[in-house]
């Protein structure tokens, strides 16, 4: 059980330093973020939004992490995030789109497409553990309390 716990600790440690860096960074840049979504291959329409939707929801997913009864919706936040962010890498990767700056936070900005690709799979791997391991140790929570 504590094993169980300690993984879950470190998956959630790991994923708050994660988010809660990026979001900052992007926020300290704010203008370079800006810059860079609107270098994207997605519209500009969306810059308006989504340069403040990504590091708020990054932020959110952080407060989500924090707090135990929230926890497991956020590992799924963070999963889904994590995908998305894995999927759009893989898309680049495969040459999908004619130019792409990277819009990520920090020293993340500076990996190479393959080493945020690996990157962003550690971080979904590692979520889906969390997730896992959590469900787990609910389950067995109830069961336990079901029997006393």
């Amino acid at each position: 059980m504590r094993n169980k716990r300690l993984i879950i600790d470190i998956v959630v440690l790991l994923l708050v330093i994660l988010f809660l860096y990026t979001a900052v960074s992007k926020f300290v840049d704010f203008k370079g973020f800006t810059y860079d979504l609107n270098n994207q291959p997605f519209p500009n329409s969306l810059t308006p939004i989504l340069r403040w939707l990504v590091p708020l929801t990054e932020i959110g997913i952080v407060l989500g992490l924090i707090f135990e009864k929230t926890r497991l919706l956020a590992l799924y936040a963070s999963l889904i995030l994590m995908s998305l962010f894995t999927i759009y890498t893989a898309l680049v990767l495969f040459d999908v789109f004619e130019y792409v700056p990277c819009s990520c936070g920090g020293v993340i900005k500076n990996l190479t497409w393959p080493q945020h690709l690996i990157f962003n799979l550690f971080f979904v791997v590692i979520t889906l553990l969390a997730i896992r391991v959590n469900k787990k140790n609910s389950s067995n929570h109830l069961l336990y309390n079901q029997l006393q």
